[in-house]
């Protein structure tokens, strides 16, 4: 199973790609585990200075706009 992080304030980009991980993992029949970062203080520790970030096993994959289902899917594989 993959643990994912949503990094952001809860905007609907943020919103709109913690979706769309859901959905490109569910099409993929990828086990997830996604969890919304809200928190300021620990969306900087990752040193994501624009949001939505995602992090993936403790990696950062992406910052700053909704990703792609291609760019999502990449990441599940």
């Amino acid at each position: 199973m993959k643990e994912i992080k949503v990094l952001g304030s809860g905007c609907a980009n943020c919103q709109t790609t913690a979706r769309l991980i859901e959905e490109v993992a569910r099409e993929l029949g990828v086990e997830v585990n996604i969890e919304k970062v809200e928190d300021i203080a620990q969306i900087m520790s990752y040193g994501v200075m624009s949001t939505p970030g995602v992090v993936i096993d403790g990696k950062v994959v992406h910052a700053g706009g909704v990703p792609g289902r291609d760019q999502i899917a990449g990441w599940l594989k």
